[in-house]
Order: structure tokens, then C-alpha cells, then sequence
């Protein structure tokens, strides 16, 4: 079996729902992996927009998830630090969490959630960025899975 990611408010491809945008309620969308390779002991998730106007627009930033979770629920809380001990980062909207598709007026843009199946706990302080994250994770991820919706706004 192979490393994935899925969601069980949308399939690969897919239009995300209002539900999870600015249009919307801005909540998170649940997600859910299996098959992490052998030797994860934690994992990171960066969620961002390469069709943004202005370059790479990042979305979520999270990683210390344990190595024993399956999944994040849907609308996770916009806190620094959760319960199980993952920490949140700062998104492009300046705010901690989740912040949900909103493109300028026209085509779709893709949303790609990236996560990284990792050899450990990273340890980086609340409130980093995606740039912080992937550094901190480079030489210590053991698979990545991935997952791209569309949203556009007319």
C-alpha cells in the first residue's frame, strides 16, 4: 500500500466546498492518511496556492503531529499548540492555522495539502512559517503524501 491522503469532504481534483473558504465558514477540512512508511514518528502538513497571484500563497502550516495519528478532524482549532501536542504555524494571512482558499475573482487555483511522514518530532516554536517548516523538515522526512482541490471565485 502506498502512503495517502484523502478527505471525506472532497475527492482528488475536486471543487473544495464553500464550506472550507472565505466564502464560507473557513473551517479546515477533515483529513485522513494511511499507510505511513515504516519509521514515522510524527508528521508535518502544509496546505498552498501556487496559481497566487503574487507567488506561492500559503494556507496551513503544522507539524509534531504524533506518529500514531490517522487523521485531523474537520475545523481544527486556530491555536498555536492542540492537545496531541501539534503545533500550528503562521499562514500569508498573518494568522495562525488554517486559513481557507480565497483567490482574487476568476479561474480556479489548486490547493495543494502536502503532508510529510517524518523520522521525529521537528521541535520548531508555535507560530513558524511554511519556509521554517520545509527546512526543518528536509533530511528528516521518510515519505510525503498529497492531495490537490480547485477552488475559484466568480
Amino acid at each position: 500500500m502506498a502512503f495517502e491522503l484523502t478527505s471525506g469532504a472532497f475527492r482528488p481534483g475536486e471543487t473544495i466546498p464553500k464550506k472550507y473558504t472565505c466564502d464560507g465558514e473557513d473551517a479546515s477540512p477533515p483529513l485522513a492518511w494511511k499507510d505511513p512508511p515504516a519509521g514515522t514518528k510524527a508528521f508535518a502538513l502544509v496546505c498552498d496556492d501556487p496559481d497566487a497571484p503574487a507567488g506561492t500563497w500559503v494556507h496551513w502550516v503544522a507539524w509534531d503531529m504524533p506518529g500514531t495519528a490517522t487523521s485531523l478532524p474537520e475545523n481544527v482549532p486556530k491555536t498555536a499548540t492542540l492537545p496531541d501536542g501539534t503545533r500550528q504555524g503562521t499562514n500569508d494571512f498573518k494568522k495562525v492555522g488554517y486559513g481557507g482558499p480565497c483567490p482574487p475573482r476568476g479561474g480556479p487555483h489548486r490547493y495543494f495539502f502536502k503532508l510529510y511522514a517524518l523520522d521525529g518530532p521537528i521541535g520548531l516554536a508555535a507560530g513558524a512559517t511554511k519556509a521554517d517548516v520545509v527546512k526543518a523538515v528536509g533530511g528528516h522526512t521518510v515519505g510525503q503524501a498529497e492531495l490537490m482541490v480547485r477552488y475559484a471565485r466568480q
